[in-house]
């Protein structure tokens, strides 16, 4: 089977997301699960083998060689700490630990944008004006992953939603 997201190499990853009772699976190859944050779970454990068997194997390695994990200079954390609780301790935990947290924000949240949600009152113009980002946004990602086909559909939406917004205005 191809990989949905690109057409062009074998799939080799299921995904399966549930959100709110929704089932969505997907078939990726490597590439493309990667790129959507769902690489090989085990490569943020930085699991050592002193980790599993304690110091029966490294008794004779000198404690200089052994480094320290990398913390926040403003909270003390470590990506483990982060890690192990789930939550930063810091706004400057997310630009120490940036390269780390991406990948999961990406996998947990869909997108690293948060757009929020409109309230009741707002007005048609508002809702279509958000509605038009979010598709910009998608475009660019669109354009970044050389998917023009689904480009052009997101271009021609965006070029819908700003003409109903001329005619309700």
């Amino acid at each position: 089977m191809l990989c949905q997201s690109c057409g062009k190499n074998q799939a080799n990853t299921h995904i399966k997301r549930v959100v709110n009772g929704d089932i969505k699976e997907y078939m990726l190859c490597e590439v493309c699960a990667e790129k959507l944050g769902y690489g090989n779970i085990f490569n943020d454990f930085n699991l050592k083998l002193d980790d599993f068997l304690g110091s029966f194997f490294t008794e004779n390695i000198p404690y200089m060689l052994k480094s320290e994990p990398t913390r926040c200079e403003k909270c003390g954390l470590s990506i483990e700490d982060i890690s192990n609780s789930g939550k930063a301790g810091c706004a400057n935990c997310y630009k120490v630990f940036y390269d780390k947290l991406i990948p999961s924000i990406k996998r947990i949240h869909g997108n690293t944008n948060h757009s929020g949600k409109l309230a009741a009152n707002v007005s048609a113009d508002k809702k279509i004006e958000n509605k038009t980002k979010k598709l910009e946004y998608k475009l660019q990602e669109a354009i970044k992953e050389q998917n023009f086909e689904e480009a052009a559909k997101i271009r021609d939406k965006i070029k819908d939603l700003k003409k109903e917004g001329e005619i309700n205005g």
